[in-house]
């Protein structure tokens, strides 16, 4: 686990030490109260990957789906307002989680069970009206 406390205006250095510490972990998990964010983090990991589209939360629609100039895909998931996880399984969220292209989760703890084995938890809290702290935890069920 590791954490770091940053100020509102470095998100970029955080965006870019999160995709280090990243790897190769494909599936990422943000976690934080409404307004912590999540969100804004997202963004700002989808401009260090090249992201072409204009990037916003997926709340009403659960998912949307940017692409990158070296041709990559990036889902964004928004389970805030699933009142039944099988509603991600109506839209076949396995298929998304095994792609092999990066899933990134808001509210992910709406999916009840539906969370793969292995992810990257980041846990975003507010520190200050102007920082955060911002923990990455690896989870690994894999045997």
């Amino acid at each position: 686990m590791q954490s770091k406390i940053y100020e509102l205006s470095e998100i970029e250095s955080i965006a870019e030490w999160v995709l280090e510490q990243a790897g190769e972990e494909k599936l990422w998990v943000f976690q934080g109260e409404m307004g912590a964010g999540k969100t804004t983090l997202i963004k700002e990991l989808g401009k260090k990957l090249g992201v072409t589209d204009s990037m916003s939360s997926p709340t009403f629609g659960i998912v949307n789906q940017y692409d990158t100039v070296a041709a990559e895909t990036i889902y964004h998931f928004d389970f805030y307002r699933m009142d039944d996880p099988s509603e991600a399984l109506d839209i076949g969220i396995e298929e998304y989680f095994y792609s092999g292209n990066y899933c990134w989760m808001e509210w992910a703890e709406n999916l009840g069970g539906l969370i793969p084995d292995q992810f990257l938890l980041i846990k975003i809290e507010y520190n200050t009206a102007s920082s955060r702290k911002i923990t990455l935890q690896y989870y690994s069920n894999v045997a």
